[in-house]
């Protein structure tokens, strides 16, 4: 059976990133670890890591967008077309971050055993505001969602490669992984900074049928926050793109 090595690379490349990305949250919060109580620039960081390791394994594989967020792919839809990219990517995607929530579970069964708070377990699979605001989490949302795509998109601009400051080939998944990481740093203290519906909805489902020990509510009244936020937010974004000229 041949597999298409985009897709599969949205699908293995997110499943990375999300266990790593997950994984340096387990790894500050969960009792026992070695890393517990290291802080939010551990967090950042962790994340920032896991964004750069996971675009490259979809490089690796012949994934030649490595968007690995359906708020990329439906920017991509708009500033250039291949709508098909959205029922192929994006189901890719949330299986990914499922598949990426589910590794992150196993590698730390035990200490999710060891702790006993459940809002601590559940921000090892997805995100929760640190104050509940809709509106506001969802303006943060779109916020850093917008800021990711354009700077995203100014990477790899023409204008940069017009004036010779284009980052050199191999260069740019690293780039990537800085921008989340100023993303987290200065954008994403008030929502945990999802920024990509897959990064939360897949371990959130993940959370939900898993047997997690001592685990609490999947915070479904929330979940939409970090799925349309960051639509609203690349929409935004794809047609500033497309009106500046940045692509």
């Amino acid at each position: 059976m041949h597999i298409d090595p985009a897709i599969f690379g949205e699908f293995f490349g997110t499943m990375v990133l999300i266990l790593l990305g997950d994984g340096v949250v387990a790894a500050v919060l969960l009792a026992r670890s070695k890393a517990q109580g290291a802080g939010w620039m551990v967090i950042t960081t962790g994340w920032a890591l896991a964004v750069f390791v996971g675009v490259v394994c979809a490089l690796a594989l012949g994934d030649k967008d490595a968007h690995l967020n359906p708020a990329f792919t439906v920017a991509a839809v708009i500033t250039s077309g291949h709508a098909e990219r959205l029922w192929t990517y994006i189901p890719a995607q949330i299986l990914g971050g499922f598949a990426g929530g589910t590794l992150t579970w196993l590698f730390y069964y035990h200490h999710f055993k060891e702790t006993e708070d459940k809002t601590s377990k559940l921000l090892c699979f997805c995100t929760q505001p640190a104050i509940r605001a809709y509106g506001n989490n969802i303006l943060c949302e779109v916020i850093g969602t917008f800021v990711l795509v354009v700077v995203a998109a100014g990477l790899t601009s023409k204008y940069l490669a017009r004036g010779g400051t284009a980052p050199p080939p191999g260069f740019t998944p690293y780039l990537i992984g800085v921008l989340v990481w100023s993303i987290g740093l200065s954008l994403g203290a008030t929502t945990g900074y999802a920024v990509n519906p897959a990064r939360d909805l897949g371990p959130r489902i993940a959370h939900a049928i898993w047997p997690v020990a001592g685990k609490g509510s999947s915070d479904w009244s929330y979940a939409w926050v970090p799925v349309v936020g960051p639509i609203i937010g690349a929409v935004l974004a794809a047609f500033f793109i497309k009106a500046t000229g940045l692509g």
